[in-house]
This record gives structure tokens, sequence and C-alpha cells, in this order.
């Protein structure tokens, strides 16, 4: 791995890579749990299976954090060709569900509307 990029986006972040290794390699190791296992564990994953996936492409897998507010997201990768023989791995981390729907609500500064009770 030679190079990386993160962006940060409202619901969760995007990461690029530039790696050495040849894009049927690194399908390999995103797309079979033998070796995603290595590096994902299946504990992370919501689902072992794959939302979607487009062989030598893109997959993508529903994860859920094991501590509260038990998180749900989406990661999805996409590879390609890059111009040095290796691969172009792009990463894309979204945060989905309720929980975060909950969440993403809240005020972070507390500036919520203060009720009183009728007597």
């Amino acid at each position: 791995m030679n190079d990386m990029k993160t962006e940060v986006q409202e619901s969760g972040f995007e990461q690029r890579y530039d790696l050495d290794a040849s894009p049927e390699k690194v399908w390999r190791a995103i797309s079979i749990a033998e070796f995603r296992e290595k590096w994902l564990p299946r504990e992370a994953l919501a689902d072992p299976l794959s939302l979607s996936a487009t062989p030598g492409k893109e997959i993508r897998y529903k994860l859920r954090d094991d501590i509260p507010p038990h998180l749900e997201s989406t990661v999805t990768f996409t590879i390609a060709p890059n111009e040095s023989g290796g691969t172009s791995l792009r990463i894309v981390h979204e945060l989905t569900g309720a929980a975060f729907e909950r969440l993403a609500k809240t005020a972070a500064n507390g500036n919520t509307q203060a009720l009183t009770l009728a007597a």
C-alpha cells in the first residue's frame, strides 16, 4: 500500500488506497470469506453474505457494532486496475438504520426545546 486518501461525509467516510497487488488478488481478499475474515471478522458483519456484488469490481456488506447503540452501517469496496499495474481500492463506509436516524436528529450541543409541565 503506497497511498491513502480519506474524505469525511455526514453519514460516514470514504477512503482510497493504491495497492501493489493485482485486482484479482484484492478481489479474493474482499470477497472470499476465509480470506476476508483475516482482516474483517465475521462478528463485525450483521450478515456473513454480501448485500450485493459485481464480481471483480464491487462488493457491499452490512456491519453492526457490538456495543450500544449497536449502529448499523454498510461498507462498499470498489476495485479497479491502476496505472502502476496494481489496484485502486475505494472503501465507502456509511451509517444506516434506525439508531443512526435517531442520532442524526439529536442536537450535539444540547440545544433542544425546553418543555414545561402544566399543573
